[in-house]
């Protein structure tokens, strides 16, 4: 039996291996506000030294406010200021923001030359659901070197993009 798949040249890469090492933590700061509506600076401040940021430890901190309130920009210093320590990295955004953002860095990081003139897949299934960001932006880094861009699995994929013949 002759493996097909393997003998084909495909680079398969998955975007899923780029998620973040550490564990994501939500840090809503509704929970701190005046009837979800107000935060109060004396009250915030109390709050936020009494909190144990400890328990973050290693993980990436996500400070957001999920209640529509004005939220002034010390706010999320204080938070910053006091998590620091303990955390690995610190984000104000919500989960989805970050890993848009997340991605956007590791593709940037990517060698183009690396897949010059390769044909590539873009595994589409697995464990986590990796943000429609960064199928964009994979595709349009690789798309000026790649002979061909394609989206799925090896044995069965959905072509997106492939070099066009140059006629002599």
């Amino acid at each position: 039996m002759v493996n097909k798949v393997a003998a084909s040249g495909l680079i398969t890469l998955k975007l899923e291996d780029y998620w973040p090492r550490e564990p994501l933590v939500a840090f809503d700061l509704k929970d701190y506000l005046f009837m979800e509506l107000i935060l109060k600076e004396k009250d915030f401040r109390e709050a936020i030294k009494a909190h144990d940021f400890g328990q973050y430890r290693g993980q990436i901190l996500l400070v957001y406010c999920s209640a529509d309130a004005i939220i002034p920009a010390w706010a999320y210093m204080l938070v910053a200021a006091a998590a620091a320590p303990y955390v690995a990295d610190i984000y104000q955004g919500t989960e989805a923001e970050y890993l848009r953002d997340h991605y956007r860095r590791k593709v940037a990081q990517l060698d183009p030359e690396e897949f010059a003139g390769q044909r590539i897949v873009v595994k589409g299934c697995g464990d986590r659901e990796v943000p429609a960001a960064a199928y964009l932006e994979i595709t349009a880094k690789l798309r000026p070197v790649a002979r061909s861009i394609m989206f799925g699995e090896p044995c069965s994929t959905v072509p997106v993009y492939k070099q066009p013949l140059v006629r002599k």
